[in-house]
């Protein structure tokens, strides 16, 4: 049995909070462009993999990653 079998729907649950700086993040941004507190959201949705931190050129740029969502 295959774990797509197993498990109908996989969601991440994530805060309002992250949800809106989520939304935030169009495209590869800088870091840098983020108040302190959307930096620290977003450390939490790298850790969650919902975002991807990529190091380029001595600078950080965070893009999001795709989400299957079926609503």
């Amino acid at each position: 049995m295959k774990l797509n079998e197993l498990i109908t729907e996989f969601k991440i649950a994530m805060s309002n909070e992250e949800a809106e700086v989520l939304k935030k993040i169009k495209g590869v941004m800088p870091l840098s462009e983020f108040e302190d507190r959307e930096r620290f959201i977003i450390e939490s949705l790298i850790r969650k993999s919902l975002v991807s931190k990529v190091h380029k050129d001595g600078s950080i740029l965070v893009i999001a990653n795709e989400l299957s969502e079926t609503s």
